[in-house]
């Protein structure tokens, strides 16, 4: 091998073993199996290296034969841990026939390679690994389409994981020795590696955070990492009154889930905690970066959304949120790290939320408390939006067709 391709294989096989270092740390401390998938993910890829470079003490017909098995094997795998780490098979009833399929698919091609040229079976197992790859990259497209948390982060790893794949099998076909397909291929596992890494780091990082959460409770900081109840209430004086004499108009959403009390009692606060957690990280991640947001007691969160007052707008953001957080969530009710990742239930929100476009001339508990009524007389209508209509002098429902323009970032200032 060219000493230049021998270098940027030298550089992968620096990222795996980094990879592999921290992920028996992890292991030492804590969350197994996201160190386990990030250990098996490295060696894994190693290993498949290894074998397409030509490494291994044997030559010809029968090292063809290996390599046809070595590709099917990793990709089953690497497949299997990434659908893992998507959350695929969390759910039994769907899990468990992908897991089938893709372990059967992989065996009949172990065996069909039986029946060709060893270098036949080469390029078939190549290609079915190929194939397996660019399935996963539809999985991940799908799922960033719809607003997964790590969706087009897995895309660019799965696209890497391409190129490194294409690169490895012209290798391992032709035995091409140029250092510009070595250094592509070498370059785009080193990136495979790091998009991994980075993706399994945040999901430890996130069940870190949710395990503290869990053994902390609801008025703990962390679990919705938001201003306290308490806190709140020094939001809205420092908004109606501390700022500016003048009275400037502003938006207020209150939201109230209806069966978080009803989920604690059937299956302890672990899981309110949890349910609490999950959808208040689904809330900020959909609202404009400028609007002030805080707890609403136990089961709600008040949202100020300053200089504006236009319920259409208002409306649009309230239709967001409610979209977001109405999306089922499975929760673990264990308080062990290692076991998080379980689904023990299946919860959707019962969310109500109350829409009012006010100014800071009004008295601020006269605001939440007209703003947290509407939300709960907002759990009584299909739509589950409720405002204030001033031509009736009454709570009404806010339907779910779309009106007016949605609030953007650019149109709020700090308040």
């Amino acid at each position: 091998m060219d000493t230049l391709a021998a270098g940027f294989w030298g550089a992968f096989f620096c990222t795996a073993a980094m990879m592999l270092a921290v992920s028996l740390a992890a292991f030492v401390r804590s969350h197994r199996r996201v160190a386990l998938m990030a250990a098996l993910t490295s060696i894994a890829s190693a290993g498949f290296v290894i074998a397409y470079l030509g490494w291994l003490p044997i030559e010809g017909d029968r090292e063809a034969r290996v390599l046809s098995h070595v590709a099917v094997a990793t990709a089953v795998g690497l497949a299997l841990m990434l659908m893992s780490t998507l959350g695929m098979l969390r759910h039994r009833s769907v899990g468990r026939p992908f897991m089938a399929g893709l372990i059967g698919a992989g065996a009949g091609v172990a065996l069909a390679g039986w029946a060709l040229e060893p270098t036949e079976a080469l390029a078939l197992s190549s290609l079915t690994a190929f194939t397996v790859g660019f399935a996963m990259l539809v999985v991940a497209v799908r799922g960033a389409v719809r607003g997964d948390r790590a969706g087009w982060t897995f895309v660019a790893g799965l696209v890497f994981l391409l190129v490194a794949l294409a690169g490895l099998s012209w290798i391992a076909l032709t035995r091409h020795q140029a250092w510009p397909l070595h250094a592509v291929s070498a370059l785009a596992g080193c990136a495979y590696l790091s998009v991994v890494a980075g993706v399994l780091w945040a999901r430890y990082s996130y069940l870190l955070e949710l395990s503290e959460v869990m053994a902390h409770g609801p008025n703990y900081d962390p679990v919705t990492r938001m201003r306290s109840h308490s806190e709140t209430g020094h939001m809205l004086g420092d908004v109606f009154f501390r700022r500016n004499t003048d009275p400037r108009p502003i938006g207020v959403l209150a939201i109230c889930i209806a069966n978080l009390y009803a989920l604690e009692n059937l299956h302890g606060r672990a899981a309110f905690n949890h349910a609490l957690f999950v959808s208040a990280g689904r809330l900020r991640r959909c609202v404009p970066p400028n609007v002030e947001m805080g707890r609403l007691s136990e089961d709600g969160f008040l949202l100020l959304v300053p200089h504006t007052a236009d319920e259409q707008r208002l409306g649009q953001l309230a239709r967001t949120i409610r979209e977001r957080l109405m999306r089922p969530i499975s929760l673990s009710t264990s308080r062990e790290p290692e076991d998080l990742e379980t689904s023990d239930a299946t919860w959707v929100a019962e969310v109500g939320i109350g829409v009012l476009g006010t100014s800071t001339q009004v008295r601020p508990s006269q605001v939440v408390g007209t703003a947290r009524a509407m939300a709960r007389t907002a759990w009584s209508y299909r739509s589950r939006l409720a405002w204030f209509d001033k031509s009736a002098d009454q709570i009404a429902e806010l339907g779910l067709d779309d009106v007016g323009p949605p609030i953007q970032p650019q149109d709020t200032v700090s308040a």
